[in-house]
């Protein structure tokens, strides 16, 4: 593995800003306010010619409890611990406070490498605060400007070592593997294929963070009983039971008409986004509360986004009655969500673990699903059956005549019938079709796209009227300017 760079510091001193600089993406959240980054995010960051994982972590704060704060101090403190190198942040023209001066001593007893940054060190303003950081005693402060980019290039140079460093290490662990050392295998063909994005998303307080870090197998994600802990969207690599991953915990979604923050609109849309990446989403309801318009709303948003869906059930543990619950659920599910029909509803406990083997095998059905194709010539021997079994309409007296089919793309499958008068196809025709696809062809749940064409909807001519003749040409006749004359006028050659 390379070099992981992680950045702490205490809150509102320009952290996120400096990883959205180092990854050239504005992934994480930024705003005024402290206390904005809650979550450890990872990103592939570039200095020129350089590359690393940067890590962004939450603001430290000066609390040991079992608070919001204090979790979110604990992990921090996990994120300096599996880091080779710390970025040590402080506001240049605030300049070192007491609390930089105990997280300098936090990082001095856990032995880590530490480069202090001080940041906001543009102009004149911040260079009396980049020069009293030496105080902090981890050697030379580096004044950079994270918002404008200026210092990075001198950051470039004291990274440099680490992560030639974090290289040589790497190429004597594959030395050790050629010679026959029993290492972990990191190059093998299930770490090297591409991982499965997958989405969880649901209403604030389902359990979507504690789902993650029941799959990981760690506490990855921050959680607890309040709601909204999760404020962006996170992504984390794992190796889910063999099967490579990279799933995504978003922001809870509430009612458009309920968020009025900044910082939770901001939440929102980085979801939705994480929806239109992903190729798998599990919609997460609350048992106790499950199907309400926000989770319908939810749902039907990844479908229409047209990526497969499974729904899980969390908090299952606290169920009683639960044969009477399921049968509930499904009936539900049936009646509210039709455009989903046939999707896996699985029920799972994130704070136990149960059922996550269900889930993860309805996650592979429906993403093997997403990506099927059907060969043409069966789609055709299917759709003359379909035809002869229920005949499309005649609107107007003109019977609509299906000509062939193909499936034009995969995820989600889509399909083009070519037939004679595409815009007089009924929707009931179009939901038979798409309903007898899903039967026959074993898809379920998936979103499923057909389109109907016409012989000349291929055509760029199609609608373009012809040029009407000049009058010179009507005057003359259909032959004038053909056969032996120029056209230009009488033969003067008698």
């Amino acid at each position: 593995m390379g070099l992981v760079v992680a950045i702490v510091g205490r809150p509102n001193v320009g952290k996120s800003t400096l990883f959205n600089r180092l990854v050239g993406k504005r992934l994480a959240l930024v705003d005024d306010r402290p206390g904005v980054t809650r979550d450890l995010r990872e990103g592939a960051a570039r200095i020129a010619d350089l590359r690393f994982t940067v890590v962004d972590t939450a603001g430290l704060e000066d609390a040991a409890d079992d608070s919001l704060r204090g979790r979110m101090r604990r992990l921090t403190e996990r994120a300096v611990d599996m880091a080779n190198l710390c970025l040590f942040m402080v506001d240049a023209r605030a300049g070192p406070t007491s609390a930089d001066r105990d997280f300098a001593d936090l990082l001095r007893k856990a032995g880590a490498n530490v480069i202090v940054v001080a940041n906001k060190a543009e102009g004149n303003a911040g260079r009396a605060g980049a020069i009293e950081a030496w105080e902090l005693g981890l050697g030379q402060p580096l004044a950079i400007s994270s918002e404008h980019g200026e210092g990075i290039e001198d950051l470039r140079d004291a990274i440099l070592p680490f992560v030639e460093a974090a290289e040589g290490n790497r190429e004597t662990t594959e030395a050790d593997a050629a010679a026959g050392v029993d290492v972990e295998d990191t190059n093998s063909e299930t770490a090297a294929s591409r991982p499965m994005r997958i989405a969880v998303v649901g209403r604030p307080n389902a359990g979507k963070s504690t789902l993650i870090n029941a799959i990981l197998g760690e506490d990855r994600l921050l959680t607890g009983p309040e709601a909204g802990i999760t404020r962006d969207a996170v992504s984390v690599g794992l190796d889910w039971d063999g099967t490579p991953v990279r799933i995504f915990d978003t922001a809870g979604m509430r009612k458009r008409t309920k968020v009025s923050d900044k910082l939770e609109k901001l939440g929102v849309a980085d979801g939705l986004r994480a929806v239109a990446f992903a190729e798998v989403v599990i919609v997460l309801l609350d048992a106790a509360i499950p199907f309400e318009q926000q989770d319908l709303r939810i749902a039907d948003a990844a479908e229409r986004e047209g990526r497969a869906v499974v729904v899980a059930v969390n908090k299952w543990d606290i169920e009683e009655d639960r044969r009477g619950k399921l049968a509930g659920l499904k009936e539900a599910f049936e009646r509210l969500l039709p455009q989903l029909r046939g999707a896996a509803l699985v029920t799972v406990s994130a704070k136990t673990g149960a059922g996550l083997g269900r889930l993860r095998s309805a996650v592979l059905k429906a993403h093997e699903v997403w990506n099927r194709r059907v060969p043409t010539a069966v789609l055709n021997r299917w759709l003359a059956d379909m035809a002869e079994a229920h005949p499309p309409p005649a609107p107007g007296g003109r019977r609509i005549k299906l000509r062939y089919m193909t499936q034009a793309k995969t995820r989600p499958p889509g399909f083009v019938v070519m037939c004679s008068h595409p815009d007089k196809m009924p929707k009931a025709y179009d939901r038979y079709l798409v309903n007898g696809l899903r039967e026959s062809f074993d898809m379920p749940g998936t979103p499923v796209r057909l389109h109907f064409k016409g012989r000349g909807d291929g055509n760029p001519y199609r609608d373009k009227k012809k040029p009407k003749p000049s009058k010179l040409r009507k005057h003359l006749g259909k032959g004038a300017g053909e056969g032996g004359g120029s056209g230009r006028g009488p033969d003067r050659r008698r």
